[in-house]
């Protein structure tokens, strides 16, 4: 739910000087300041797997659950300097993608 509001919540919070975080990458190219989460590309190649073995006949109670295994930070300089915060070296070296 909150995914399809974030052209809402990202104005908003600019406004209000919120530092903010979300869970999707979206958020952050949207003008957020931070996101951490699954990679979504990735998580589709994993369900489009579990698609074709359901269609090639095995029944969904049979398959084995599965978690996400790719994560992504992505993190807004512009947003940071816009908040007065600094990010830090190590910050900036963990993310996966850093928008200036």
């Amino acid at each position: 739910m909150l995914y399809s509001q974030y052209s809402r919540i990202v104005p908003f919070a600019e406004k209000n000087r919120l530092p903010t975080i979300y869970a999707a990458r979206e958020g952050v190219e949207l003008g957020g300041l931070v996101s951490y989460g699954v990679n979504l590309p990735d998580l589709s190649r994993a369900t489009a797997i579990y698609l074709d073995r359901i269609l090639k006949g095995a029944t969904p109670a049979e398959l084995p659950i599965q978690q996400p295994t790719k994560f992504e930070l992505v993190v807004n300089l512009k947003a940071a300097k816009a908040l007065g915060l600094a990010a830090g070296r190590d910050s900036l070296l963990t993310a996966d993608e850093v928008i200036e």
